[in-house]
């Protein structure tokens, strides 16, 4: 044993330096929160290295001593790399643990049966009855002390990061289990399987998760879905029977997305729109609702991750879409561009925002951050240009809305209120991580990527939170779902259904 005891200066002067990284990395406000999260784990992997080299070479112990310690952190490490897998990435980067012997939940048999009559509203596709991740005409009840919301129903269900669509009763969401992509009809009283239609197909990355992304649409007593691999389906809401069903990828000669195809179809009259990102002249797409004929194709970008939208903009009816390299607004009618605006390569997930004033907000995470378009009038049809462009609304995965004249969204995992005149940030509070956000009401309902959910006023001159509760302990990338008064919320591998109080003059108005 050494005389002179260990030497422990250079263990001292490397936490120093740990200390001192972790500072120049964290306190200057980011603009790459991802970033910042990956030089971490670089410089925390270094330590343990540079940590475990002085301990073998120059900690002056005992060589018996230097082995014994070295060989139990080495243990250590090869107990947690023989227990622990990684399940996925949170949406900075932090990978998500779960131990190896954790099963999915598994495809359970139908249990049948009708819907059960409920007054409720529906919440039919993506983002709500509008499409605009908002509910009018509902007021909640702000205080979960006195009037707290009721689970109504909980059950494992399959992988997938998609959400409930709801009409009628019924409430449908895709799911993965085991080499099937299914469709699921659940009873919204009583989170009874009503029916499921299955597809053999799989799509799974070590980074991205499991199974389908999109929500489904309901319409018209018909069910549309589109699987992550690119099937295209049309099903009989009633009983789950296939009406017709279309490879979206192979129809339109396009190259499947990284992280799957996440569009949730947007029905308009007699067609059914996607985005399948094929290159000539067929980024969007529209199919015969009745039928699954092809109908017109429009624009040579790739997909991106966001979902078609019908709105109005400087007196022209046009689909709104936010592709791999651009933001693109088609004519319904026959898929032509109207406009393009170039966007950075990034994964684009959330949808544009169409403001007042026949304007749109774009945003995307990595760095990027947001711009407003202004699309005009012109003689020849639409043009387009840039407003402003802001680096203080990230959106990386949460949808945005307007109220009274600001935008709430989530920048990079923190609630921000932007002021769409100039692009400034009004406030800037709240982290909720990367989850999803709707706004009812005057109240923004956030589901939070851990789990909570969260009532925050829509004001803009501060964050207020109103009330918080704890739903789910692992990773929520599903965007919730409001059949007022109901919230169905889901993760990859579980569902609830929550019954909220409404305001007393809501409660009124529904009888």
């Amino acid at each position: 044993m050494s005389s002179t005891g260990p030497r422990l200066w250079p263990l001292y002067l490397l936490a120093g330096i740990v200390v001192l990284a972790l500072l120049l990395i964290w306190l200057p406000e980011s603009l790459h929160r991802q970033q910042q999260v990956m030089r971490t784990m670089g410089l925390f992997i270094l330590a343990v290295i540079l940590a475990l080299l002085w301990l073998l070479f120059a900690s002056r112990l005992a060589w018996g001593r230097r082995l014994r310690y070295f060989g139990g952190i080495v243990v250590v490490i090869a107990l947690g790399i023989g227990f622990l897998r990684i399940k996925g990435l949170s949406g900075d980067f932090v990978p998500v643990l779960e131990w190896r012997w954790s099963a999915a939940g598994e495809a359970l048999a139908p249990e049948g049966g009708a819907a059960t009559a409920l007054d409720a509203r529906d919440w039919p596709q993506f983002l709500g009855p509008e499409r605009n991740n908002r509910l009018r005409g509902v007021r909640l009840e702000r205080d979960w002390t006195r009037r707290p919301p009721r689970e109504i129903w909980r059950r494992p269900v399959g992988a997938g990061w998609s959400s409930f669509a709801i009409a009628g009763g019924r409430a449908v969401t895709q799911e993965q289990h085991g080499p099937e992509e299914q469709v699921i009809c659940y009873d919204l009283a009583t989170g009874r399987k009503l029916w499921q239609h299955a597809d053999f197909t799989r799509y799974e990355s070590a980074i991205a998760g499991v199974g389908p992304r999109a929500t489904p649409t309901i319409a018209g007593g018909r069910v549309f879905t589109l699987g992550a691999t690119g099937i295209l389906n049309c099903l009989d809401l009633a009983g789950g029977a296939q009406i017709w069903s279309r490879d979206i990828l192979a129809d339109n000669r396009a190259e499947a997305s990284m992280w799957g195809n996440s569009c949730s179809p947007l029905v308009l009259d007699t067609l059914v729109v996607v985005s399948a990102g094929g290159r000539d002249e067929r980024s969007l797409v529209a199919y015969h609702r009745q039928t699954g004929a092809f109908v017109w194709g429009g624009g040579k970008d790739r997909a991106g991750y966001s979902s078609p939208r019908l709105v109005t903009l400087a007196g022209r009816e046009q689909i709104l879409i936010f592709n791999s390299y651009s933001v693109v607004g088609h004519d319904p009618r026959n898929g032509v561009p109207l406009w393009r605006e170039p966007w950075e390569q990034v994964q684009c997930v959330a949808n544009p925002l169409p403001l007042p004033g026949n304007r749109v907000l774009v945003s995307s995470g990595y760095g990027i951050g947001a711009r407003l378009y202004q699309v005009n009038a012109a003689p020849d049809g639409l043009t387009s240009e840039i407003v402003w462009r802001s680096p203080r609304l990230k959106a990386k995965f949460a949808n945005m809305v307007e109220h009274d004249g600001f935008v709430y969204g989530l920048d990079d995992g923190v609630l921000v209120c932007l002021d769409p005149r100039d692009g400034k940030r009004r406030w800037k509070r709240g982290r909720y991580g990367h989850g999803q956000l709707i706004l009812i009401d005057d109240v923004l309902l956030i589901m939070s990527e851990s789990g909570d959910v969260v009532l925050v006023e829509a004001r803009s001159d501060r964050h207020v939170e109103l009330a918080h509760m704890t739903v789910f302990s692992g990773k929520t990338w599903n965007p919730p779902s409001f059949a007022a008064p109901y919230l169905l919320v889901r993760t990859d591998s579980e569902a609830a259904c929550y019954e909220l109080a409404l305001a007393d003059e809501t409660q009124a108005q529904r009888f």
